[in-house]
């Protein structure tokens, strides 16, 4: 076993209060590529031309076709894989409180986290922008673009598109579990996008131990992270949690 991942177990058993902070990184074993970095989708789309709130209101159609379409086609065959299981289990021993989470695909409730922050939203539901209605979005048919509700309203998924504010509620609430909480896991994120980028630097701050988990090495890990696990995500949590099992 690595030292780091008896570490990290015993830093679990002592902790009180933990967070988790994900990103992209924790859904590519689901088969969801990262919008950012190499092999993201902004290499191929432009978000400000697709992915802006103005562009939608716009032409929903023409976002729809090149954006929207795409992620459900990808997001609806996506499941949790083990790193996501991992922390429906740390959430099931009562250990871990809450997920503070940048991605929209929606597995971690699939997975059985109950207290999930979606900082960006979701894509798995849609939203009818005249009436409110709402449906899953494995249910909506594409064969015409844009979908609309039975109203007549354009449906939209209920992501923070660009141009959009990210919920207040989610801000405070996330700065406020950070800031009182006495370890934080940062999984599969590179800690660049504001504000979540901002966790871990509150959660040190206030004197919490930091596990960081990440194929490569960030800007977290020579400044914030008291640990740091090279590897994939669900590998390596899999293996803290198991470890956890038996020190338990």
């Amino acid at each position: 076993m690595e030292p780091e991942i008896e570490t990290a177990a015993q830093k679990l058993r002592g902790a009180g209060a933990v967070v988790a902070l994900t990103g992209a990184g924790i859904s590519v074993e689901s088969g969801i590529p990262p919008f950012r970095g190499k092999g993201g989708l902004w290499e191929t789309i432009d978000p400000m031309e697709f992915a802006h709130i103005d562009r939608f209101l716009e032409d929903p159609g023409k976002v729809w076709e090149v954006l929207i379409k795409g992620m459900k086609e990808t997001l609806d065959p996506a499941r949790p894989n083990a790193g996501h299981l991992s922390l429906a289990r740390l959430e099931a021993m009562g250990k871990l409180q809450t997920i503070i989470t940048q991605n929209v695909d929606g597995l971690h409730q699939a997975a059985g986290s109950t207290d999930v922050i979606e900082f960006h939203g979701n894509f798995a539901w849609q939203r009818c922008t005249k009436c409110g209605w709402r449906v899953e979005t494995a249910r909506v048919d594409l064969s015409v673009l844009p979908p609309r509700c039975s109203c007549g309203g354009v449906l939209r998924p209920e992501c923070v598109f660009y141009g959009e504010m990210i919920p207040s509620h989610h801000l405070v609430r996330s700065q406020s579990l950070s800031a009182s909480c006495d370890l934080m896991m940062v999984i599969g994120t590179s800690a660049e996008v504001q504000p979540a980028a901002t966790m871990p630097v509150i959660a040190k701050h206030n004197g919490a131990t930091v596990i960081e988990i990440n194929p490569e090495s960030t800007q977290l890990t020579l400044h914030v992270s008291d640990i740091f696990i090279r590897g994939g995500a669900g590998e390596v949590l899999s293996a803290v949690v198991d470890r956890l099992e038996e020190l338990l």
